[in-house]
């Protein structure tokens, strides 16, 4: 969950639940799961049940992501784990902004908070210390970047939707990206995290679905760290 230092909240970006349905389901378990049914025809082209879900995926994902990079940044014990941090931070920024921008252009609802099991994915690290933290916020982070990168692959082969092929060209650059920089640390249990990426653990549907914004509520904003100096996109590749 973000914290308030975390965001902001701009007055004109206020969506409620009169927008699209809420999606039923968001969470890794059914990442793989697809639906071609087209929900509404817009000015950017159909957008479907999928690129829908695909665009909350995106926002949730970085409402639990963007908040463990601050952390690694601050209790990383290398400077490739600070630096990963730092690539989260900046990179769930970018994605956030653009998420935000295209939502009410799409009539989609965004969640202000990520999926119970996101939240457990941040309370696990942070309940670490030292060489720990870094281990368990890598393979946390490389199991969840790993299932969601075929992902972005199908939507952006599938979309007919402007909007959400431009906001998937960015999210494959940033995915690729953090599993870059992440793999940099030395830390990935690569036996591990396949397991995982292809076995998750069968979760209530509760656990997998980001809460709905209460109506009225202004959408929070990650705040952008240009200071940071980071870009995300176009990462070098992993040698050795």
């Amino acid at each position: 969950m973000t914290r308030p230092d975390d965001i902001s909240a701009p007055a004109a970006l206020i969506l409620t639940l009169a927008a699209l349905a809420y999606p039923a389901m968001l969470g890794v378990q059914n990442a793989t799961t697809f639906t071609s049914r087209i929900i509404a025809n817009t000015q950017y082209g159909p957008l479907t049940e999928a690129d829908r879900d695909f665009v909350v995926k995106v926002r949730s994902a970085g409402l639990w992501e963007y908040p463990l990079g601050k952390i690694a940044m601050r209790r990383g014990t290398t400077l490739a784990m600070k630096e990963a941090g730092a690539h989260l931070v900046v990179g769930h920024a970018g994605l956030d902004e653009v998420c935000r921008r295209i939502a009410p252009e799409l009539n989609i609802t965004l969640p202000n908070q990520a999926t119970p099991q996101q939240q457990q994915f941040v309370a696990t690290a942070d309940s670490k210390n030292g060489k720990e933290f870094d281990s368990t916020a890598v393979n946390i982070m490389r199991v969840t970047h790993g299932q969601i990168f075929p992902v972005i692959a199908k939507i952006r082969a599938s979309a007919e939707n402007t909007l959400v092929r431009q906001l998937a060209d960015l999210a494959n650059d940033t995915v690729l990206d953090h599993i870059t920089v992440l793999e940099k640390t030395g830390l990935v249990n690569f036996d591990q995290v396949n397991f995982q990426q292809t076995t998750p653990p069968k979760l209530p549907k509760a656990q997998l679905t980001p809460p709905p914004p209460q109506p009225g509520t202004p959408i929070l904003a990650l705040r952008a760290r240009p200071d940071l100096n980071v870009h995300t996109p176009s990462p070098t590749p992993t040698t050795g």
